[in-house]
This record gives structure tokens, C-alpha cells and sequence, in this order.
């Protein structure tokens, strides 16, 4: 069992819970209806406001910062990283970096294997007869360069949905007009595989299978993301003229998305065992 780590001067209120492997720094300030889930870090001066109706949890591996703020209510996600000063205001989702005050998303923790960046693929001036692949060692999913022509009347990509592609879509979806501090995605599918493409803009992408996580770039009309079953997406930083194009490989089925990363950490235990 891992020891709790709590500084002398922290006052544990009867209404809170700290579970195994915590650490609580000098001057931190707790309040009731508080849940610390295991291996927390909070560093020195964190203040946790008090007054809201709803719980506060601070889930498993979170790290918060010195000095930091916590709104009433707000739940701190898996892997969350407060970074110190932050005053987090709303919800934070699994594996996250946010700064400032209010706090905004600046990127996610690369917890795992894995890192950001984008594939290293050549710019397509002329023309691509065939589809180019890089595997980006998370779940299977993979960057595809499309095949592109590049004409003084304008450029053309193009992907052949019954070869191109890595599978056959039975629908699309398209988003656009995202406000540049809020995400999409935020969920897995059971058996769903999606293709990305970003037509217009850019926005990044965080991948991850429960063991490796990757963030890539999407800004090309002609380089496409795979994402297959059983792969946590989160879209985010979405430039304002940003139009991302989704096909997958099955109708809609609200049973085939997982909504929390817990359950999805809880799937993959449970499929892997």
C-alpha cells in the first residue's frame, strides 16, 4: 500500500477523502466534498475553493501545480496537469495541460510512449499516384498522404473510398465553426474506425490506446488520420476557418462510443486480461 504524503500544516476537513499515494504540499488549502484519487501530486499553496453544490474530485496521477486555484465543482481528470498559477475554473479532461487564469488547454502530457509532432512527410508539388503511410505506434492508427495534384488553376486531392482508404465509410460528418478553446471529440469507439481529414485550417489531434499517445497536426487537405476501434480521440486548438472532415466505417451507434476515459482504461483492462 502507498503512504499518504500530507505537509503538517494541512488541515483534512471531515468531508474529504485522500486516497493511497497522494501528496499534499505545505499551505494547501482543502475543503469539504473534496475526493483526492490516488497517486495526486498537489504542490505547495494550492487553494481549493469552497461553495458549490457538486463535488470537487481530483482524479488518479493529476498533478497540480504551486499556487494553483480550484474552481467549486471542477473535476480534475486522469493525467490532469495544472501547471502552478493556474485558476481552473471548469472541468479539465483526461491527460491535459492548462495554464492561466481563467484556465485554457495548452497541450496534453505525454504520459506514455509516444510523442507530438507530426509525421515527416515531403511536400507533394507534383503528382502522387500512390497513398503514403506512416504508423504512429498507437493502436494502429496511422498519417496517410493522399494523392495530390498541383496545377496553376488550382490544386486536387483525391482517395479512392474502395482502395485509398482503410476502409469503406458508411457515413461522414463535418465540423466547423469551433471555438478555438473548446475540444471535440473525447471519447473511443468499440468498433467504429474514423478517417480525419482537416479540408480547411488546422487542428490537432490526441491519440492514445491506453498504453502509447500521440498528438499530430492535421493542416493539409491531403493528409488524413486513421483512427481505429479502441482509440481515446481528442480534437482541440481548432484554428477559426478550421473545416475537419470525418468518415466512418459504421452507422451511428450510440453503443459503440465510450464517454469517459475511466471506462475506456476499464475496457482496455479488461479486453488486454
Amino acid at each position: 500500500m502507498k503512504k499518504i504524503s500530507i505537509a503538517n500544516d494541512v488541515i483534512v476537513p471531515l468531508g474529504a477523502s485522500i486516497a493511497d499515494g497522494a501528496s499534499v504540499g505545505a499551505g494547501v488549502l482543502l475543503v469539504d466534498q473534496l475526493t483526492i484519487s490516488d497517486d495526486v501530486t498537489i504542490e505547495h499553496g494550492v487553494v481549493f475553493a469552497g461553495g458549490g453544490t457538486q463535488p470537487t474530485r481530483i482524479l488518479s496521477g493529476a498533478h497540480i501545480g504551486a499556487g494553483a486555484v480550484i474552481g467549486p465543482g471542477v473535476e480534475i481528470g486522469w493525467g490532469v496537469h495544472v501547471l502552478p498559477g493556474s485558476v481552473v475554473l471548469t472541468s479539465v479532461p483526461a491527460n491535459a495541460i492548462v495554464s492561466g487564469n481563467p484556465a485554457q488547454i495548452i497541450g496534453y502530457t505525454k504520459g506514455f510512449a509516444g510523442d507530438a509532432g507530426q509525421a515527416d512527410f515531403e511536400s507533394a508539388e507534383s503528382s502522387e499516384k500512390d497513398v503514403r503511410t506512416t504508423e504512429l505506434g498507437v493502436g494502429g492508427a496511422s498519417l496517410y498522404q493522399m494523392p495530390k495534384v498541383a496545377d496553376m488553376r488550382g490544386n486536387l486531392t483525391v482517395g479512392e473510398l474502395g482502395g485509398d482508404f482503410p476502409f469503406k465509410p458508411e457515413r461522414y460528418f463535418i465540423v466547423f465553426d469551433v471555438p478555438s478553446e473548446e475540444l471535440r471529440g473525447e471519447h473511443a469507439h468499440r468498433v467504429c474506425e474514423q478517417f480525419l481529414i482537416c479540408v480547411r485550417g488546422s487542428c490537432h489531434a490526441l491519440l492514445d490506446d491506453g498504453t502509447s499517445r500521440r498528438e499530430v497536426v492535421l493542416n493539409r487537405p491531403d493528409l488524413g488520420l486513421h483512427m481505429p476501434a479502441m482509440i481515446w480521440g481528442t480534437q482541440y486548438r481548432y484554428t477559426r476557418d478550421a473545416v475537419l472532415l470525418v468518415f466512418a466505417s459504421r452507422s451511428y451507434e450510440a453503443t459503440d462510443y465510450i464517454r469517459t476515459y475511466d471506462e475506456f482504461r476499464q475496457e482496455i483492462a479488461r479486453t488486454s486480461s
